[in-house]
Order: structure tokens, then sequence, then C-alpha cells
């Protein structure tokens, strides 16, 4: 068991010096950041989220986490990159941002949050801070987790190869079952299984495991019900003849990848191999076209059009593809919308997609570093049509 998924102290001080950089070019003295993602990505802190506030606060020479007394000893066992301030409850007869106030007494200067902070705390702050000279949003931290470091990159290079060990482990599953001739397992009983085979490796391969909500899952959804993007997993068993779309996932260190492909059940009709020809074929374009100095939306439209120029416009229910951090989702968005230029460090997926309805939905989807000599798909499950075809 040689691989770390916890980070290093030296590696959130780099964080903690790169974020006051930015403070201090935005004129900001105090940045307070509460979502969970924001937590992990500045503490190295998992917990799972409440209504109980947790907020980590930085100013240029401290970094703290207000947390809730429950989260206390949890804290002080993942040894945090940040001193705690604790309250007992929420609401609190002591509320919560009351006593972040108290812990800055002279803070006469600028408060920031986050752009993911709710309405809701955002007036719990001005009362918590009444002598700051402003108290305004920023999204200095979401532009800089946009770029990963190259700690972060090793992370979610494992979290690729374990994603695509789901895949494999899916298939072999029905395989066994096609070889036996048993009934085929459910859809649900696929997401179980690679789950557990995800969180299996962990637990035998790497010397730490950093406990996150969705640590690893995915959606297992077959024949007709699969031209429903995000479809639930149910209780029905895959039926041979028919198509299955395995999009499945995990976070190591708290960093995402995915690992998605549609496989048949038995040798693909011709039209079946038609509608799959075109989303592999806009998929291959659209990871090509995941290049350093172009723009997401580049990506997109270039998938998209040729999508709709093989007469499949109606079958076409969503974007390319969308950044990867420590959310499975995150921007930056492989979208005509958005006009980010992709620079290296950056990850997202590339997931160009068809759907037939009452029939089958098509998606194949990788995670994609984007690097100076171009784009690097960290999941490698075939997907040419002959590899995935389960029989």
């Amino acid at each position: 068991m040689t691989f770390h998924q916890v980070l290093s102290a030296e590696f959130y001080e780099k964080v903690h010096a790169d974020i006051r950089k930015r403070m201090d070019a935005a004129d900001i003295d105090l940045l307070l950041l509460d979502s969970n993602d924001d937590v992990i990505y500045t503490t190295g802190f998992s917990h799972y989220t409440t209504e109980r506030p947790v907020v980590f606060a930085i100013t240029r020479d401290g970094a703290w986490l207000l947390l809730p007394k429950l989260e206390e000893a949890h804290a002080a066992h993942q040894n945090i990159a940040a001193e705690p301030i604790v309250y007992f409850e929420f609401p609190g007869v002591d509320r919560p941002f009351d006593v972040l106030g108290r812990a800055f007494p002279e803070m006469k200067g600028t408060v920031a949050y986050s752009h993911a902070i709710s309405l809701a705390r955002v007036g719990q702050i001005e009362a918590a801070f009444p002598n700051a000279r402003r108290v305004i949003p920023t999204d200095i931290v979401q532009k800089m987790r946009l770029v990963k470091y190259p700690q972060e990159i090793a992370l979610h290079r494992e979290a690729a190869r374990i994603s695509d060990e789901m895949v494999v482990a899916g298939v072999g599953l029905i395989a066994e079952a096609m070889r036996a001739g048993r009934e085929l397992p459910s859809e649900i009983e696929i997401e179980s299984f690679v789950s557990r085979h995800a969180m299996k490796i962990m637990h035998e391969e790497h010397a730490d495991v950093m406990l996150v909500q969705g640590l690893a899952s995915g959606l297992v959804y077959s024949g007709a019900r699969s031209a429903f993007p995000h479809g639930m997993p149910t209780g029905n068993p895959v039926k041979r003849g028919e198509s299955i779309i395995l999009s499945l996932g995990c976070r190591v260190g708290g960093r995402a990848a995915e690992s998605e492909r549609t496989l048949f059940i038995g040798e693909p009709t011709s039209e079946q191999q038609g509608h799959y020809a075109v989303a592999y074929e806009a998929q291959r374009m659209a990871t090509a076209a995941l290049i350093a100095g172009k723009t997401c939306a580049s990506a997109d439209n270039l998938a998209l059009t040729y999508i709709r120029d093989s007469g499949m416009t109606d079958y076409l229910l969503h974007r390319v593809g969308h950044g990867m951090g420590i959310m499975f989702h995150e921007p930056p968005w492989v979208e005509a919308g958005d006009q980010t230029l992709l620079e290296p460090g950056m990850i997202t997926s590339s997931e160009p997609a068809i759907f037939v309805p009452g029939f089958a939905g098509y998606r194949i989807a990788d995670t994609v570093l984007i690097t100076a000599d171009g784009p690097d798909s960290m999941t490698h499950y075939p997907r040419a049509i002959d590899d995935v075809v389960i029989g």
C-alpha cells in the first residue's frame, strides 16, 4: 500500500499562500468559504454537510475553521490545515456566525465570501462584522480551483484508474451471468457491486483513504431506460439484446473522475451500431478539441455540430461536458455558452451523447486533463464497438 490520498501540510501551505496573493490583489482582509468542496480544498477536512455551518476563514496571517462541537474531534483526527473555532450547536443560543465574528474583534477591513454561500448566511456575516469596511462576494478561490496542482492531478489520475476498474467489474458481473446461463443482474445490483469494488481497491491498495460523500458510485441504466440521461438504477434485470450504460466514478483524496461506457449485451443490431457510431465519433472529436488556448465552447460546438449534421438533432439533449475537481460537476463547462479558455491543468469530462426515445441512450465519457501537449484522457477503458460487446 504505497498510494497516499491525504495531501501534505506543505500542500495546504501552498494553497493558503496562493489564496493570500489573490486576496491582496483584491484588497480582501478576511475570506470566508462555507461549501463542503471549498473546505476540503483549503483544509483537507471532509464531513457530511448539514444545516450546521462549517466555514473556512483566512487572513493574511492565519487560517481557521469554524465548526460545531460534534465535528471537533473529527477535525482533529483528520489533522486539518486550520485552527478550529468551535460553537456548540445550530441554530444556537450563541449563534455560529456570532462566534466567528468574536474571533476577529478588530476586523475593520474587507470581508469577502464565496459566491457559493447561501443568501441566508450573508446577512449573518454582515451582522457578525459590523465594523467591516465592506462585505462582498468573490470568486477568487473558484477561479483558483480551475487549474489543478500536480498533487491533485495525481489523485484524479488514480480516481480515473479506479473508475475504469469499476467498468471492468460491471462488465465482468454481466459476462459471468451470461456464461453461466443465469438471470442477468439488475441495474441496482450492478451499481452496488461496482461501488463496493472501488472501495475494496482503495482500502487494499492505498495507505490512507479520505472518506467523502460520493466516495464511489454510479448510474447504471439499460434498454429503453438508458434514453433518460442520469436515469437511476432500478431492480429490473438487464436483458440480452439491449445496450446498457455504465456511468461510474469515484473520488480519491476528494478528487473526482468518471469513466462511462455504452455496452451491448450480445451482438448489436445494425440500428444499434449506427447509433453507436455517431456517439463514438462525436466523443472522439470532442476529446481531440480539448486543447489549451481554445475555448470550452469550441469543443462543444464541434462535437454537437457533428451530431446535428448526422441527422440526430432530436436525440441531442446535453453539452459535451463539465469540469471536474473536488466535485464531479464544477466549472468550467464544456458548452457553447462558456467562453473560458482551456489551460494546462484543467480537468473536464468529454461526453457528447445521443438519446433515442423509447429505444436507448449512447454515451461514452472520459476524464480528460488539459496539457500543453494536447488532451490527456486519464480513463482508458476501450470504446471501439468490438470492445464493448458483452457475450
